[in-house]
């Protein structure tokens, strides 16, 4: 089975808690605070194996955590850094936020990685909070959490020359005697529901990847058919070969096809037309195929260059191949249209959002006020609220945020609720 688009969740590690402990040794009065750091959690970072040609393994796991760091221990021992997740991805898979839709990674090469759910860091210890003033806090952070999120996994074929055309004209057959692939042929419309893969090598050892994608019919852009489930995958072709059946033999008008599938491809990408394309004309052994090609050829123009072809009795195969060698030659990668503006030299790209809002204040149905917002929750969920210390300490933190202030602007009192997460606070003048 051929899986090529999956929803998976995942969540960088929890960093660990950081300590709250003193040092108490024989002759060493006033030993002070020896609380150490929590461990750094494991980043969830996708790596390209070219092994894999589908995202079928998603389909079985589709949670990916990794584990959180180790909790700071006495005597100033940090704890240990937690390993990163590492999940094996095809080449030519480009990571989504589900939510946005942003492109997070475009992963193309073999062993390239990309960092797709941070880990937290670790909490501080309560050495790391002496002063002064204050030279034996009880006093530490709990592990920062792991990002987490919902990505979208899009597998687009990495080929050289993309095999288009109507069902039924015979690509299966080209890709078959021009490489060792062994596609699926059959006299049936749609026999190819999944992209083949071969290797061709032309005479003159120029070799390239030619891709047999799954026949197009009209409306494929909105999905009629086999519709994105193929055109996603000639994105990242270099060459479109345009297969034509010129006999006829299935009652369409060549022509026709010609035009139908051109349309197809610019309407669901107009960049697509920036390809080179070659016209292949196919079954040139066939009853009425000469007088076909020539009335084509009067419609598209003396000067268009057509490969007249027989697949199954690989008559001019030879001359075709050197022309698509030739062309790629020349033909410039195609980044991915929503990479262009950010594109860098590997076309890996990856990238975090900062915290949306520091806070937002909102009103509930009964009344309370609540708190929300990426910087408050993080804030909260590294306090801990089982010391006085900690709590003093969160206290200042939402007031130097401003957000007493802005609470108070939206009409909050003495003893009113506010609500940050699934805890309640009250508010106190």
């Amino acid at each position: 089975m051929f899986v090529d688009h999956v929803k998976v969740y995942v969540k960088g590690g929890d960093g660990g808690d950081g300590m709250v402990g003193f040092r108490r040794e024989k002759y060493v009065p006033m030993g002070g605070p020896a609380g150490g750091d929590g461990g750094n959690g494991g980043d969830v970072v996708f790596e390209v194996d070219e092994g894999l040609r589908t995202l079928m393994d998603f389909r079985y796991k589709r949670h990916f955590k990794a584990n959180r760091g180790v909790h700071g221990g006495s005597k100033n021992m940090h704890g240990a850094n937690a390993d990163d997740l590492i999940v094996k991805v095809p080449p030519g898979t480009i990571v989504m936020n589900e939510e946005t839709g942003q492109v997070i990674a475009d992963l193309v090469e073999h062993g390239q990685q990309a960092v797709i759910a941070k880990g937290g860091r670790g909490g501080r210890g309560n050495s790391r909070f002496a002063t002064p003033a204050n030279p034996a806090p009880e006093l530490s952070e709990k592990g920062e959490p792991g990002i987490e999120l919902n990505v979208t996994l899009e597998l687009k074929v990495l080929a050289d020359v993309g095999l288009v055309g109507f069902p039924s004209v015979g690509k299966s057959t080209l890709l078959s005697v021009v490489s060792a692939a062994k596609p699926k042929i059959a006299s049936y419309h749609f026999t190819t529901i999944v992209p083949n893969l071969g290797l061709v090598e032309t005479e003159d050892h120029r070799s390239f990847v030619m891709a047999d994608l799954p026949g197009l019919i009209e409306g494929a852009h909105e999905g009629v058919g086999l519709g994105h489930q193929f055109l996603r995958h000639i994105e990242r072709t270099r060459v479109i070969v345009h297969v034509i059946d010129m006999s006829g033999m299935e009652g369409r008008e060549p022509y026709e096809d010609y035009v139908t599938i051109n349309e197809e491809l610019k309407q669901y990408n107009l960049r697509l037309t920036e390809r080179p394309q070659i016209i292949v004309a196919n079954k040139m052994d066939m009853p009425e195929a000469e007088e076909n090609l020539e009335l084509f050829k009067e419609k598209v123009g003396k000067d268009t260059k057509i490969f007249p072809i027989s697949a199954v009795s690989r008559q001019g195969l030879q001359e075709l191949l050197f022309a698509v060698a030739d062309i790629l030659e020349d033909a410039p990668e195609y980044p991915l249209e929503h990479m262009q503006e950010e594109e860098t030299e590997t076309s890996v790209m990856y990238k975090h959002e900062a915290s949306k809002d520091d806070f937002v204040i909102s009103r509930d149905d009964d009344g309370a006020f609540v708190l929300s917002g990426g910087t408050v929750e993080r804030l909260f969920k590294m306090t801990d609220f089982s010391r006085e210390d900690s709590i003093r300490r969160f206290s200042r933190q939402l007031r130097g945020m401003g957000i007493d202030d802005a609470l108070r602007e939206r009409g909050a009192k003495d003893g009113d609720t506010v609500r940050l997460l699934q805890f309640e606070f009250e508010f106190i003048e």
